[in-house]
């Protein structure tokens, strides 16, 4: 079972196994990590589950699509690797993915 770690913006880690096929977003509201909302469900409606994927991880997952990257516009803070968690499935390949956490969602 994959392990994913989150970081909060205050430098907190938190670790949650993550069982392949779910997405980030689900991980971290099963695990209640605060930091992701996923208010719409993961639908990609609302991007309140918005964080930052350090370098070394980003070509491990599919790049964002256009929907996405709309999304993304919206959200508080944006950077270069801003994706929404809801769009990124958790595989055995990610075991060890480190996931950045903004201030805040809204």
């Amino acid at each position: 079972m994959p392990t994913v770690y989150f970081v909060d913006a205050d430098g907190n880690q938190f670790e949650a196994d993550v069982e392949a096929g779910t997405n980030v977003m689900e991980a971290a509201v099963d695990n209640f990590i605060d930091g992701i909302v996923g208010e719409c469900g993961g639908v990609m409606s609302c991007a309140t589950c918005h964080c930052y994927i350090p370098k070394e991880w980003q070509d491990k997952i599919p790049g964002p699509s256009e929907q996405e990257e709309d999304m993304i516009d919206m959200v508080m803070e944006p950077q270069d690797n801003s994706r929404l968690s809801c769009q990124i499935e958790v595989t055995d390949e990610l075991d060890g993915l480190v996931v950045h956490l903004p201030k805040s969602q809204f």
